[in-house]
């Protein structure tokens, strides 16, 4: 039997296993869910790879108290190359879940998908790995893994692992499970990430709240005033306009065409699309000022009163070619500068992360490439990423001459971080093969 029938062959197992896995409330806060979700998780991760060879997986507990699985499997030959395969097993909270069509934590097949919180992102990809391993058997090189449980939180637990434990995790390519193509079928690899900066901007004018027909037209509104500066974060064509940051990058790789980004994004009819360059550009090449949410008085309960304090969270994404420390010094100073009416403001930074750009022209990559080609049928792309992953430059600096590869099986319908998160058990199938034949591929190269 070929490698792709194999492969084909362990999707009923997928199906079944990826129910198991997003059934589990594995959210990284306990302010939300109970962190025995976690540690549930961790096990079963744990336990689902040491059957397929990684005899001493275990659990390593990192700085913020998330738990990771790591573990190595060893290749024919101890001398020749070694993959590290990454992926993470905690989730984004469901959020509203009145808003899902299916319960988020019942894996539910619907209209050709797997609906169901962490089926592509990370889950999915965890499923994919197991069922790459399973097809192939003998694996022709050296492995190595880590599955972490606070990616999503943000809280940095494997970034201040690595470093700590470079031998533990040193390979020769890091295959990072957790982007995903440019449309079903339509394979990629992730060349480009861009950075980012979380901070909460709250404004205070008043001591407390006072009666707005006594009072209002001269004493200053808070809120009125946190309209005022989130107005200046966007020109009138909707690029981001943060003070220092240049907002006129190109990108240079393969297009994300407006139709289907506006598909994919699912953009009302008859409303624009933002910035004055192309998608690809506002995407990948340039920042992305983004409002997460605002504290201020509720329309329902609301009161004939002035609002004293004013809160709002802002995420900076930034490309490569620009540091974190700059964008979040730019942000804070146009958020100080836009205040107005002398109106005290407060700036808590939540979180940074760098942007990253990946090496393509070594032996992983292109192994990479030839494998996704025979399992797609088709030339794999570069994309870039607007998401941020800064793990990825702790790999790089930690392992300089590694080759750091990113994949996997989300695609912009699988809705990742928003309700109706789902996965094209397609995607799942042909990236196992891709897997399965880069491993094969990379070793034959490192053998001539």
């Amino acid at each position: 039997m070929d490698l792709r029938s194999r492969v084909g062959d362990q999707m009923p197992r997928v199906r079944d296993e990826l129910a198991e896995l997003v059934a589990i409330r594995s959210v990284a806060d306990p302010r939300q869910f109970p962190p025995q979700e976690c540690e549930r998780a961790a096990r079963w991760v744990l336990d689902r790879f040491a059957e397929v060879g990684f005899g001493d997986a275990h659990l390593e507990r990192t700085a913020d108290g998330s738990m990771a699985v790591v573990g190595s499997r060893p290749g024919p030959d101890p001398a020749g190359p070694t993959v590290l395969l990454y992926a993470h097993y905690d989730v984004q909270p469901p959020l509203d879940e009145s808003a899902w069509r299916t319960p988020p934590f019942e894996l539910t097949e619907a209209d050709g998908r797997w609906y169901g919180r962490g089926s592509a992102d990370c889950k999915g990809n965890i499923v994919m790995l197991l069922a790459a391993l399973r097809a192939l058997g003998e694996v022709p090189v050296n492995l190595k893994l880590v599955v972490e449980g606070s990616e999503e939180q943000g809280t940095g637990g494997l970034e201040a692992f690595v470093p700590g434990h470079a031998d533990l995790l040193r390979a020769d390519a890091v295959l990072v499970c957790d982007t995903g193509n440019a449309a079903v079928g339509h394979p990629a690899a992730t060349v480009s990430l861009r950075g980012m900066v979380n901070v909460v901007l709250t404004l205070q004018a008043l001591g407390a709240e006072v009666h707005s027909g006594m009072f209002g037209g001269a004493a200053p509104d808070a809120l009125a005033a946190l309209v005022a500066v989130l107005g200046t974060l966007r020109d009138s064509e909707g690029d981001t306009t943060v003070a220092g940051l240049d907002h006129h990058g190109t990108w240079p790789g393969e297009p994300y065409p407006a139709d289907r980004f506006r598909w994919d994004a699912t953009v009302l009819e008859g409303v624009s699309l933002l910035g004055d360059g192309s998608v690809a550009d506002q995407l990948w090449a340039r920042p992305a000022l983004t409002i997460l949410g605002i504290d201020c008085p509720p329309v329902v309960g609301s009161a004939s009163a002035i609002t004293p304090r004013a809160s709002a969270r802002l995420n900076l994404r930034i490309p490569p070619g620009t540091t974190a420390d700059k964008a979040r010094a730019a942000l804070e100073s146009h958020l100080r500068a836009a205040a107005p009416w002398g109106v005290a403001v407060q700036i808590t930074v939540e979180a940074e992360g760098e942007p990253f750009l990946a090496g393509v022209d070594g032996p992983a990559f292109h192994a990479l490439g030839t494998a996704l080609e025979e399992a797609y049928g088709r030339p794999m792309a570069k994309l870039g990423q607007g998401g941020s992953i800064p793990l990825c430059n702790v790999f790089a600096d930690t392992y300089p001459g590694a080759e750091i590869i990113l994949v996997g099986v989300e695609e912009p319908l699988a809705a990742i971080h928003a309700p109706n998160e789902s996965v094209d058990p397609r995607e799942i199938e042909s990236m196992a093969l891709a897997t399965a034949r880069f491993l094969q591929l990379y070793a034959d190269s490192a053998a001539r």
